[in-house]
């Protein structure tokens, strides 16, 4: 009995000791799993300030594409930035009446410009990195002085016929467009050398130098003659516009062209002398003067098409809504001009497992930051339309139908880049073509039946079409898989 109940009052003073242990136990269970997600939360946050480090400080090829792509994403977004902020001050200035007519002549210079340089804009991103690759510097220079002859000859031709044409249809034209396409004409010639150096910027890798004068410092230079225009009391047109992007857009090709000039001269060796090879070169951007016009043609059709269809207040929204979701291109962009020129002259080298490899790095840049900026854009949709005025946020779905295509064409990463680079312009011009086509088509089709939403679908379908028809082309012809899928698994496997 004694026994008995010695056992039980054991047992009773053992329950809360044990309870006691139990909850020692839970407390340090619960302290070490936060240890651990605190080692795991520094590791994370170890690697990526190593690769942080990596990207800003490496010296190797890698690295040097990553931060220019880094870099070109940041000038990109820089300039959307200061073109809305330029855009808001001209709108209210000038009033909707005078700036929509600076819109209009604008346009033509950026679509007159962009043709006068005949596609050489794109192809001295590939000859660039070939002549550096083999060190013809003699074909470098005369690339480098041709290339910008043609842009100043062709686009001063074009302007003259764009005044001629201005001064023929002058009747017909209303009086208000005159004396601004005039203006805007002045700057074709010295918009397409900007182009130009543009391109001979990329291919030498000298992203500053190739991005900024035409993306950040003409539309700066723009907005500051604007203000100085406001401050001094003279009218706020677009005559006064246009005569303000005369100024910036020579002030900034000629200073882009002293300064491109004092940074080659540092690069070709002394006697290297000027060869020509003119009708290869004009060959080789023959068709990516095709691709230009077809992608001006994609981005604009749904608008053009849906402004004869519909009232302005639905293409207004449309427009705010597409431009709005088509900042996720400033990831295609950037990483596209950053590797460009290194497709390029890993081809040249013969170095076939390295371009592999940086072909599956740059599908990767290209479509997790495009993933994660589609999701920012979509969760923060009707905040930014709202900016534009409270009826813009009926564009919202608009936005949910466009992300589809845009996330598609990055799954792909910059396949026309690798083609272009890698002697398959033609090919690549070719489905273009075929879907500016569709595309025109299409929009025909369903803007009618679906309004907004038939444009969304038009464009969405398109850039779907294009992707995966430039998917299969750099597959067939290279042999190079561009797909987030392949390289992940090639990821997988190099890791063991």
């Amino acid at each position: 009995m004694t026994s008995s109940k010695a056992t039980a009052e054991a047992m009773d003073l053992s329950a809360p000791g044990d309870e006691a242990v139990d909850a020692r136990g839970e407390r340090a269970y619960g302290s070490g799993r936060i240890a651990m997600l605190a080692a795991a939360a520094a590791q994370v946050s170890s690697r990526i300030g190593a690769t942080a480090r990596d990207v800003l400080t490496g010296s190797d090829d890698r690295a040097r594409a990553q931060r220019n792509a880094l870099f070109a994403f940041t000038v990109r977004v820089g300039s959307a930035a200061l073109l809305y902020l330029t855009q808001i001050a001209l709108a209210r200035w000038m009033g909707t009446f005078e700036y929509g007519v600076y819109v209009f002549v604008w346009t033509w210079v950026l679509l007159l410009g962009g043709f006068a340089s005949l596609g050489m804009s794109v192809a001295t991103i590939r000859l660039v990195s070939e002549y550096k690759e083999r060190a013809s510097f003699g074909l470098l220079v005369g690339l480098t002085r041709r290339s910008r002859m043609i842009a100043v000859l062709v686009g001063t031709l074009v302007a003259l016929a764009g005044a001629a044409g201005v001064y023929a249809f002058e009747p017909w034209i209303a009086n208000y467009y005159v004396l601004p396409a005039y203006l805007a004409l002045v700057c074709v010639p010295l918009y397409a050398l900007g182009d130009v150096h543009d391109g001979l910027g990329r291919g030498h890798g000298w992203m500053g130098l190739g991005l900024v004068p035409p993306y950040i410092l003409r539309p700066l230079m723009i907005l500051a003659g604007m203000v100085a225009a406001h401050e001094a009391g003279l009218p706020m047109t677009a005559t006064t516009a246009a005569i303000c992007a005369i100024v910036a857009t020579w002030a900034s090709a000629i200073l882009q062209l002293v300064l491109m000039d004092r940074q080659l001269a540092g690069e070709i060796p002394a006697g290297a002398g000027r060869d020509f090879d003119t009708r290869a070169w004009l060959a080789t951007a023959a068709p990516l003067l095709v691709i230009y016009m077809c992608t001006v043609v994609l981005q604009n059709a749904d608008v053009i098409i849906m402004s004869s269809m519909l009232t302005p207040v639905d293409v207004g929204i449309y427009f705010a809504a597409a431009k709005t979701m088509s900042l996720i291109m400033f990831v295609h962009y950037a990483v596209g001009s950053a590797v460009a020129h290194r497709f390029s002259a890993l081809n040249a080298r013969g170095d076939r497992a390295g371009l592999e490899a940086f072909a599956a790095d740059a599908v990767r840049w290209t479509f997790w930051p495009s993933l994660v900026a589609g999701i920012v854009l979509l969760a923060l949709g009707q905040p930014l339309l709202s900016l534009f005025g409270d009826q813009f946020t009926t564009g919202y779905p608009v936005m949910f139908v466009l992300v589809v295509g845009f996330l598609v064409r990055s799954i792909f990463g910059p396949t026309e880049f690798l083609l272009n680079m890698l002697g398959e312009q033609s090919r690549c011009a070719l489905v273009l073509v075929v879907t500016a086509v569709l595309n025109i088509v299409l929009n025909l089709a369903l803007i009618p039946v679906l309004g907004m939403m038939g444009g969304a679908v038009a464009t969405m379908l398109s850039l779907v079409v294009s992707a995966v028809l430039l998917y299969v082309v750099a597959r067939q012809r290279l042999g190079v898989d561009m797909a987030i899928w392949r390289t992940k698994r090639n990821a997988v496997s190099e890791h063991g």
